[in-house]
């Protein structure tokens, strides 16, 4: 109890001490910091528990979404392959008909170009123009001189039907079958005119718009397939010396089997030796262009007979007049076909010997397609031995006109 200066008694306080006062605060702040932090922790994990389980149901939405999508993009994927396959077929379908329209366009300028020129190729086209729009299976084109005026006629006694027969085999089997030959260096004159008078009389000749010579064989060959071309159209085009024998049914029926086949060389193809020294037969006075002496030519079908598809001919009609003439013909038309997309047809047949190799291939059921001597390039003395060689390695008449082409 305490008193104060009168000496009267105080009421009691109660007295606490600064150093509790301070350890109260203290107290006070760590627990109000305590549940403070309690609070926000609650909080932030319901929020944190809310917001994982819309990321989830959202990841589940896109992840459902992205099956779908994938599986879209999967059909679109096999319909844009298809599309392209069907867009890839149609443009090769479409060059095929663009390279078929400008050979065709190529053939008719060659056509218009020789009737404004009034070339002697201009009766014959008035003669064609009525058929011209008919395919035929092939045009078989005899090289023929003025001198082998014994050789045409050994030829027409044999394997070539004549007068009726003749136009019977171009409207029924699709054959035409013509003697193809240039003017002489003096147009107009008596050997012109002879073979006019021929022509006249058997009206089988194609005239070339060509001067005659035998160096000038390539020129000639790149002539006549325009030309033919230009006037018939045709699954082959057929080139054969007028000193062969050809059975006519099985050439036919050997072309027939490559008829779809685009870019067909068919012949009894070689590969000879370049011939570098002057003075000697079939040499080749460009020589150097094969490399160092002694190399070969490239694979070839040889001159006596071979055939090429309407493609081919074609092009050579459209690239005439910058393909290059080698001294030999048929090395000329082997290497105009150098770079292109060509079939190669090597069939024996076509090189048969005369009897008595021909004769015995008849005989075992393997009908020979053109036959001559190799020492001759040719049947030796044709004129005179062709009937024998037709009497014994010919296939018949009757497998002509009962052949179905």
């Amino acid at each position: 109890m305490s008193f104060n200066s009168r000496g009267e008694q105080l009421p009691r306080r109660t007295v606490v001490s600064h150093k509790w006062t301070l350890w109260l605060c203290l107290a006070s702040f760590c627990a109000g910091m305590f549940f403070t932090n309690r609070m926000w922790t609650v909080n932030d994990s319901k929020d944190i528990t809310r917001t994982t389980a819309m990321e989830a149901e959202k990841l589940k939405l896109v992840s459902e979404g992205c099956g779908s999508k994938s599986k879209e993009v999967k059909r679109d994927s096999a319909k844009t392959i298809g599309e392209v396959y069907k867009t890839n077929n149609g443009i090769q379908t479409l060059d095929k008909t663009i390279s078929n329209l400008e050979m065709e366009l190529a053939a008719a300028r060659a056509a218009q170009e020789s009737i404004l020129g009034g070339s002697p190729l201009s009766e014959d086209l008035r003669k064609a123009e009525s058929s011209r729009r008919r395919r035929y299976l092939m045009v078989i084109g005899i090289n023929t001189a003025f001198s082998s005026r014994k050789r045409r006629d050994s030829v027409r006694a044999t394997w070539m039907p004549q007068g009726e027969k003749r136009r019977k085999l171009e409207e029924e089997k699709g054959i035409i079958i013509r003697f193809i030959i240039g003017h002489s260096v003096t147009s107009g004159g008596i050997l012109d005119r002879a073979i006019e008078a021929e022509d006249r009389k058997h009206g089988d000749f194609l005239r070339l718009d060509h001067v005659e010579g035998y160096l000038e064989l390539s020129a000639k060959t790149k002539t006549y397939f325009a030309t033919a071309i230009s006037l018939w159209d045709a699954d082959f085009y057929v080139k054969v010396d007028d000193d062969v024998h050809v059975n006519i049914a099985t050439l036919g029926e050997t072309l027939l089997r490559h008829r779809k086949k685009q870019g067909v060389y068919i012949g009894c193809m070689k590969s000879g030796p370049v011939l570098n020294q002057k003075g000697v037969r079939y040499h080749e006075p460009e020589y150097w262009k094969f490399g160092e002496a002694g190399n070969k030519y490239f694979r070839h079908a040889t001159g006596q007979i071979y055939a090429i598809s309407k493609d081919l001919a074609s092009y050579i009609s459209l690239n005439q007049h910058v393909l290059h003439k080698y001294a030999n013909e048929d090395v000329s038309l082997g290497s105009w076909f150098i770079g292109l997309d060509v079939q190669h047809i090597d069939d024996r047949r076509l090189c048969c010997g005369t009897p008595v190799d021909c004769e015995w291939k008849a005989q075992a059921g393997n009908v020979c397609i053109a036959s001559f001597d190799w020492s001759c390039s040719g049947i030796c003395r044709s004129a005179d031995r062709i009937k024998d060689v037709h009497r014994r390695c010919g296939e018949g008449e009757k497998a002509l006109w009962s052949a179905s082409f």
